[in-house]
């Protein structure tokens, strides 16, 4: 059988995608910190693009750069001898100084200084804390290379991750006792407990220094932190031989304790602030919405570029192109921010419509909603809709809410329409905060009471959204 070249035509068709319409897809899912690192990095790397100053608009700004200097400004102003002299100096300070032996420095009323409260130290670390402390020790040569060795290895809770064995190998020249010696010193600085192996060592430590040597404190930290942990109590006075009192007073010391040392010195544990990409106002019977437009740079053409172009000055055929293609990748960025400002603010609109009742009155009116219920309304696909709410955030009369937030499952009521699973979290939580400590509610009884409200839940339910809230199980929510 032979083989053989042949060429033939074929029709068919083919979805491909712009590059504006790539860019325009890429920035609507963008963030606000991320859109704003995009433009900054946009205007370095692309000369035709310009931020327009503020309090200026793009076409007073072009109108300035464009204007050509004035014919009627004369070359040269002549200096007069009246234009030298301010009449504002003091010239009585002045003749004291040069008058005075010394040099005298005279405060002028509205100096600008810089205000000190502004400053912000840099925030210690735990090895910084504990490093200084070491070194108030006078520790010798070899003492202070294991010291550093075993801060280096300790984690962002205060725990040493690694074993002393593998101490001693790294520390080289030190023996055993040594590298133990100094781990005992550093187990005592503060914060109390770090340099721990493990949770129960932590514990013991704290509990020695604060004097609770081979009591009932340090027995159950040593051997029944598991009925600890699950509030069995009964079984902890049966192994101690205690009384419940004394057990009962054993416990709230160590919950007293700190199981995380580190927890103060770790940056993880600061707060995380949101910038809202839009604002919901009431405005008297009303919602009024805003974009956030705060910080955003306001772009434009360069003129010189566009000038270049449209003049048709003599440049190389490579330099126009260049020029060509750097302003297309201007005019589409600013026509893809402009696209993707209008498209959230047209998401919320018809949020605000569908959520109405959660804006006025709370949590708890949120009605069930899915993305196709805005994507009909607006006419956009449910893809565009879920790019334009993911991690973009919007400040309500009821606080700071992810866009996401406002679409979810419904749970169905005995009786009339459809709610909002995250209004069921919120009566969960409601009732949870309401029962008696010492008598809490199972989950069976939580969904036998929204079932006596009007709403159809099952014990399984009840169960994974009380997870998702992180609240725990009743029997460890009792308190005695």
């Amino acid at each position: 059988m032979g083989i053989e070249l042949k060429q033939q035509t074929r029709l068919s068709q083919q979805l491909v995608m712009t590059p504006q319409l790539q860019m325009a897809i890429r920035l609507l899912q963008l963030s606000r910190l991320e859109l704003l690192d995009t433009i900054y990095q946009e205007l370095e790397e692309n000369p035709a693009l310009d931020e327009v100053a503020e309090g200026i608009s793009p076409e007073d700004q072009t109108e300035e750069h464009s204007e050509p200097p004035s014919d009627d400004v004369p070359s040269e102003k002549e200096v007069t001898i009246e234009e030298k002299i301010n009449d504002d100096i003091d010239w009585s300070n002045y003749i004291d100084e040069y008058n005075s032996p010394g040099n005298i420095n005279f405060e002028i009323e509205g100096k600008d200084g810089p205000k000190y409260e502004a400053f912000i130290s840099r925030r210690e670390s735990l090895s910084d804390h504990l490093l200084w402390q070491l070194l108030m020790t006078s520790p010798t040569e070899e003492e202070k290379n294991i010291g550093s060795l075993i801060i280096g290895n300790l984690s962002k809770s205060g725990y040493l991750d690694i074993p002393s064995e593998e101490l001693v190998r790294m520390s080289g020249s030190s023996s055993e006792e040594k590298v133990s010696q100094v781990l005992t010193l550093l187990q005592t600085f503060d914060p109390m407990g770090v340099c721990a192996n493990n949770l129960s060592e932590c514990l013991i430590i704290q509990a020695l220094h604060l004097g609770f040597e081979d009591s009932v404190i340090t027995d159950i930290i040593e051997n029944h932190l598991h009925h600890l942990e699950n509030k069995n109590y009964n079984a902890i006075c049966k192994a101690l031989k205690a009384e419940m009192e004394e057990v009962l007073f054993a416990v709230n010391v160590i919950k007293g304790l700190e199981p995380r040392p580190g927890r103060q010195f770790s940056s993880d544990e600061d707060a995380q602030y949101i910038e809202p990409d839009i604002y919901v106002y009431r405005l008297e019977d009303d919602f009024v919405i805003v974009l956030n437009d705060d910080g955003m740079p306001r772009l434009r053409i360069s003129p010189f570029y566009q000038n270049a172009i449209d003049n048709d000055q003599k440049i190389a055929e490579s330099v126009k192109e260049y020029m060509q293609e750097k302003l297309r990748s201007a005019t589409w960025l600013i026509k893809s921010i402009h696209q993707r400002q209008k498209t959230i603010y047209r998401v919320m609109e018809s949020i605000t419509k569908f959520q109405q009742e959660f804006f006025e009155k709370g949590v708890t009116y949120l009605k069930p909603m899915v993305l196709r219920d805005v994507a009909e309304d607006i006419d956009m696909h449910e893809s565009t809709i879920s790019r334009v709410t993911t991690n973009k955030y919007a400040y309500t009369p009821q606080g700071i809410f992810e866009l996401k937030y406002f679409f979810n499952s419904s749970i169905n009521r005995i009786h009339g329409e459809a709610i909002a699973s995250a209004s069921v979290q919120e009566r969960i939580k409601l009732i949870i905060e309401s029962e008696d400590p010492r008598r809490p509610y199972s989950d069976n009884k939580i969904s036998k009471i929204l079932e006596d409200g009007n709403i159809n839940i099952a014990r399984r339910t009840v169960a994974k959204y009380r997870e998702m809230m992180r609240i725990l199980s009743s029997g460890k929510r009792r308190q005695l």
